[in-house]
């Protein structure tokens, strides 16, 4: 299985490629939704703040994986252009067990070391044991996360976005229901949730993996001495690194905005955080269309049908404007209702209201900025994606320190939007400067 991405029309396999992304990473963020709403309107504000105090460490953990493997997908997609079948089995299956490993003893690391962690994080003192029952327990699921990622990054690189959406149908199905069951009915609090997650995440690793087998003959191997490749391992790390370490730095950021931001009581925590949901939601279709970019520009770079990977990007662009305008339109008129589902204080309700407000109107400039990167990161060129996006996280951090004073509990909104700005500058920059190589390139070999 898997789909040739280089041929037929662009804009028709931009779109049925990208669907199913979208919808498998909206599902996905129903995890956390359904935590939210349910631990929201049974438990309360304190028990929805606990939670979105512990956000940022285990969105810490959740990016690394994604960031890799977002690279592993580029260098899937790759191979797959070249025909390179035996490399794709390696390379799938020297990561499953390398990301599975590392992941396990992090897992463990983060259990030991949760209640270090939250006095790092300054959290509120009222939040702070029922935030640590939470992660203790959600860090139990990011060994299947790190799996789930590695098979789904494959396959993705191999153009089959079907079988992230079915895994992620599977465990929100799982979700919902052992929620209900845990928090709403055996009133388990905060803890319930978390363990209805885990076992959701589980429940979507084995569906996968299981997927992967009976589809995907070629992928299948065995837990031998040859399961790692070592070639394989070089050329992943090539790919996987560079997105890593910025989603890695990116986390580390928001940990420190989170710390900056607890300052501010647990209303605006719980406000913001519950805000930060909504917004991660409505740009889900940004972030997956770039990803959709990447992998449709790769599989042509590997194919050498370098023509038809710069058509990808210019068709991108006019259809991410078009995503980014009616997503804009969208959380400006529906943003007050969605966070008034998670049972917030009408005073909280005003603060996340404010934030979608400030920020919204930027969503364009970082859809701009997610097809730049989609089509750089297609082409192979990682590390300056990376550098870009640590650059835009450093400014963040500084522009709310800086100007906290003048805007208060909406400084994080601002400095995000600005940080999208030079975001979007640093990758027109490099564009720019590519298309002027390759054009001087061209000239001389004439």
């Amino acid at each position: 299985m898997g789909k040739d991405m280089t041929q037929g029309n662009l804009a028709k396999t931009l779109v049925l490629f990208t669907v199913p992304l979208v919808l498998s990473g909206l599902f996905q963020q129903m995890f956390n939704w359904v935590d939210a709403f349910i631990v929201g309107n049974v438990e309360g504000e304190i028990s929805l703040a606990a939670i979105g105090a512990t956000t940022a460490i285990y969105s810490l953990f959740i990016t690394i994986i994604i960031g890799f493997t977002s690279g592993l997908s580029i260098l899937a997609a790759q191979q797959y252009g070249m025909g390179e079948k035996q490399k794709l089995k390696a390379t799938m299956s020297s990561f499953v067990v390398l990301l599975g490993g590392i992941f396990i003893l992090l897992a463990i690391l983060g259990i030991i070391f949760t209640s270090p962690i939250l006095v790092l994080l300054n959290t509120p003192e009222n939040l702070f044991l029922i935030a640590g029952q939470y992660l203790r327990i959600m860090f139990i699921g990011i060994p299947f996360l790190a799996i789930y990622n590695t098979y789904a990054a494959i396959l993705r690189g191999l153009g089959d976005s079907r079988a992230a959406f079915l895994s992620v149908i599977v465990s929100s199905v799982a979700n919902v229901v052992l929620d209900i069951i845990f928090v709403a009915v055996l009133r388990y609090g905060v803890a319930g949730a978390a363990v209805a997650t885990v076992i959701s995440q589980g429940a979507m690793t084995i569906f996968i993996v299981i997927y992967t087998i009976k589809n995907y003959h070629h992928l299948r191997f065995r837990f031998d001495r040859h399961v790692i490749d070592k070639n394989v391992l070089k050329k992943g790390f090539e790919f996987g690194l560079p997105p890593s370490a910025q989603s890695g730095a990116s986390s580390v950021g928001n940990l420190i905005l989170q710390r900056f931001m607890n300052g501010f009581g647990e209303q605006t925590v719980a406000a913001i955080t519950t805000a930060y949901r909504v917004d991660t939601m409505i740009l889900l279709p940004i972030i997956n269309f770039g990803s959709g970019v990447a992998t449709v520009v790769a599989q042509n770079i590997g194919a050498k049908n370098y023509e038809r990977a710069n058509e990808t990007l210019k068709i991108g662009v006019i259809i991410m404007a078009a995503i980014s305008i009616c997503l804009t339109v969208l959380v400006l008129f529906t943003g007050e209702y969605l966070l008034t589902m998670f049972g917030l204080t009408r005073e909280s309700v005003q603060i996340g209201n404010s934030f979608f407000r400030a920020i919204a109107s930027c969503y364009i400039i970082y859809g701009l900025s997610m097809t730049l990167r989609g089509y750089l990161e297609g082409t192979g060129d990682m590390i300056f994606s990376g550098i870009a996006g640590f650059v835009s996280l450093i400014v963040r951090i500084v522009a709310s320190y800086m100007f906290a004073g003048r805007f208060g509990n909406m400084v994080v909104a601002y400095a995000e939007a600005f940080s999208w700005v030079v975001l979007l500058s640093l990758y027109i920059i490099r564009f720019l400067k590519i298309r002027r190589i390759t054009a001087i390139n061209q000239r001389n070999s004439a």
